[in-house]
């Protein structure tokens, strides 16, 4: 297979922002009046007051016992569990439903991944038992107290680093998404993913806490000339990625906490690399060794896999950032829309290159857009909610999001990706997602 660098000079080509400038994107429009809002809502909260639709829990309740008001419901009848037990907090049994779902597209479940519910979360905050999984050789144990860091090659003092020596150094916290570059590699050529946890759910977003590589880089020194570093992790496959200086004296860190917690072990613990805005492999989990060099060390997890292969034949490598994206999360694929009226839609957007500055929906397949409200916070290189009312007459619609980020790229239709990669292409997916609801209220994945 031959290779050869992403060429910057083709930026606007290869991100795709020359076809959709901030002129294509519709103005908006004025935000449902508040009263309007309160007497649509108060209308559709009396009607399903009436038929008893209290949602999916009342429901199963009201099956079997009559917990409904004005009865008095069985639980107020009753003590509670004591607050040890269980002795770390777990979720309801009531929604047993949400949970990472592993992939059926590899043989082994060693090398393979699981992937977040997006559509079940709330916020940009993904809690850590459900932030999506990539290993390729397992999850290793690892005792913290015999887990050092290596950093050496073009440095001035070369260190071995334990696990309690990073934490004496002042610490940063910051919310970043996280992405694998194979986030939606099934819908290139057809839609197959049922749900959006399908086909975007190789997508969480976090509060990590760590040191800044670039004071860590400065405890040792770097020679001149240092341009590159390889990072690689300690599990059986000791995964390992090159990295640009650059990046590494920006915003990465070597991250020991996630969410106010250490590392889950699939997460990387103790000690992970963290890229932020870069494609989720590059974030080392189980971080072992830094080598400092003055170029890219091609190794086999860059040159033999996450390359981008082209219509040419030829492969791009070294393509680091997960560009603008965004996906509707409510209603989605797998969602049923049960009444006519007001509903809410909801979903995320992202970019690996900074803030997001504007996402539009369209609920006629991208014939006429709308500006969605964004949620705050808006933090560069994080999930980021945005919000947008819809009043559903019972008739079909395909609900799509495209979004900008502060660069001033746009989210490209698929037709736009492909003209420019192909169809052979596995990695850095990121289209605009559309979702049918038929007129009965059935959502699916579609091509439109």
């Amino acid at each position: 297979m031959n290779s050869k660098k992403s060429n910057r000079g083709d930026e606007v080509k290869n991100r795709l922002s020359a076809d959709l400038t901030q002129t294509d994107i519709a103005t908006p429009v004025r935000s449902m009046h508040r009263r309007q809002f309160l007497k649509t809502g108060a209308v559709v909260a009396g009607t399903a007051l009436m038929a008893g639709g209290l949602g999916p829990i009342a429901a199963r309740a009201a099956s079997t016992k009559n917990n409904l008001p004005p009865n008095t419901p069985e639980w107020m009848l009753k003590q509670g569990h004591p607050i040890v037990t269980p002795p770390y907090g777990v979720p309801s049994k009531y929604e047993s439903d949400v949970i990472r779902r592993p992939t059926d597209l590899t043989p082994t479940d060693i090398s393979s991944w699981s992937f977040t519910p997006l559509q079940d979360l709330h916020g940009i905050v993904t809690p850590n038992g459900l932030v999506y999984e990539r290993h390729h050789a397992g999850v290793p144990a690892i005792d913290p107290a015999e887990h050092r860091l290596m950093i050496h090659g073009m440095v001035d003092n070369p260190k071995i680093f334990t696990v309690e020596d990073l934490k004496r150094f002042p610490a940063v916290s910051h919310f970043y998404f996280l992405e694998c570059s194979g986030n939606t590699l099934t819908e290139w050529v057809k839609p197959k993913g049922k749900t959006v946890q399908s086909t975007h759910g190789l997508l969480s977003c976090c509060e990590w806490t760590g040191v800044p590589l670039s004071t860590v880089l400065q405890e040792v020194g770097l020679k001149h000339g240092a341009s590159w570093l390889l990072a690689e992790g300690a599990d059986a496959a000791a995964l390992d990625r090159s990295v640009p200086i650059s990046k590494a004296l920006d915003d990465a860190i070597l991250v020991y906490a996630q969410n106010g917690e250490a590392l889950r072990p699939e997460q990387g613990y103790p000690l992970r690399l963290l890229l932020p805005g870069f494609e989720g492999n590059m974030s080392v989990k189980w971080l072992r060794r830094i080598e400092v060099g003055d170029k890219p060390f091609m190794s086999h997890e860059e040159t033999a896999k996450y390359t981008d292969l082209m219509p040419d034949g030829k492969a791009r490598i070294l393509t680091f950032v997960m560009e603008a994206k965004s996906v509707i999360t409510s209603p989605s694929g797998g969602h049923r829309l049960h009444d006519k009226g007001f509903h809410e839609i909801r979903g995320l957007a992202w970019s690996g290159s900074g803030r997001i500055s504007r996402v539009d929906v369209s609920v006629d397949g991208g014939r006429n857009w709308r500006r969605a409200e964004l949620q705050g916070p808006v933090l560069p290189k994080c999930l980021t909610r945005f919000r947008i009312p819809w009043e559903w007459r019972g008739k079909e619609a395909i609900l799509q999001s495209r979004t900008m980020d502060d660069t001033g790229y746009v989210q490209p239709t698929l037709k736009q990706l492909v003209a420019v990669r192909g169809t052979h292409s596995v990695y850095h997916y990121n289209a605009i997602q559309s979702w049918h609801v038929a007129a009965d209220g059935e959502v699916t994945n579609v091509h439109a």
